[in-house]
């Protein structure tokens, strides 16, 4: 029964890793661009939720919206005052680009909230849930639930509306979308917004379990490029499937072989299969 309870909370986590690394694999579908920055949007999208909540007093519902609304913003702003003009140079100003976002989000953090770890005041999500044996807390099942829906919800936004038809027209061919009255900016801008959504929404359903500093970022973005390498880069699917597998393995790995060793069963075996199936789960060759 605690294997159960184990494998449950470990494909819980792993739905909130597909959430936030779904907007990545979007950025990388949309525009071949590197997000260094990711893991901070999910920090931003805690310290929204948090101050939602202190001043607000907003409950689980009005501070992950406000993490939404927030970090969309968000987006849509770094894309059009550094995105738009680093995507005419090369690979490495986009890099450079992304990774000095990703350090003025940090300490832009560090300067506001000091670097002292904060946790949610109390919400109304609390207690276990007991489910034939198999105990859960409720916010753990609750960001689990909201995060696998919400993934499911971008994918349905991208292969089944005329909105991400537009989106995937620009990732095919951005001459061929501007020839069918498709606006890029406006759509890569989206996608910025959307890919910045994801990854707020991720960061309030984490806060609810976890305390959280500036430095969070740093070991979520690296679980992003994980999740999203596994699944197949640009594949919103893959980032799912890619982010339970990774929950899964690690609370496994915690359970037989103890937190200390998570990381290098997850990333030994990540670089294992890679080596068998280097464009992924769902990557194409």
């Amino acid at each position: 029964m605690i294997l159960l309870q184990v494998i449950a909370a470990g494909l819980l986590l792993g739905a909130v890793y597909a959430l936030f690394s779904s907007g990545l694999a979007l950025i990388w579908g949309m525009m071949n661009f590197i997000n260094f920055a990711h893991g901070e949007f999910v920090m931003a999208g805690m310290y929204v939720a948090f101050l939602a909540v202190v001043w607000l007093k907003a409950g689980p519902a009005g501070f992950t919206l406000a993490a939404a609304c927030g970090l969309f913003i968000l987006g849509v702003v770094i894309y059009f005052a550094l995105i738009r003009e680093v995507l005419r140079g090369p690979m490495l100003a986009q890099i450079l680009s992304t990774f000095g976002l990703a350090l003025f989000l940090r300490y832009a953090a560090f300067f506001i909230f000091s670097p002292n770890f904060v946790t949610l005041p109390q919400t109304a999500l609390t207690g276990t849930v007991d489910l034939d044996g198999i105990y859960l807390s409720v916010p753990q099942l609750v960001a689990g639930a909201v995060a696998l829906i919400l993934t499911l919800a971008l994918h349905l936004l991208l292969s089944r509306t005329q909105l991400g038809s537009r989106l995937l027209a620009v990732a095919e061919d951005r001459e061929a979308a501007m020839l069918m009255g498709i606006r890029p900016d406006r759509m890569q801008a989206l996608a910025w917004g959307l890919s910045a959504a994801s990854a707020g929404i991720a960061g309030a359903l984490i806060a609810l379990s976890f305390p959280f500093s500036p430095e969070v970022g740093g070991s979520f973005v690296i679980i992003a490029f994980v999740v999203v390498a596994l699944g197949g880069f640009g594949s919103v699917p893959g980032a799912m499937i890619a982010g339970l597998i990774i929950g899964l393995i690690e609370s496994l790995s915690a359970y037989w072989f103890g937190p200390v060793y998570k990381d290098v069963v997850v990333y030994g075996l990540f670089v294992a299969l890679l080596w068998l199936r280097p464009q992924g789960l769902l990557g194409t060759q």
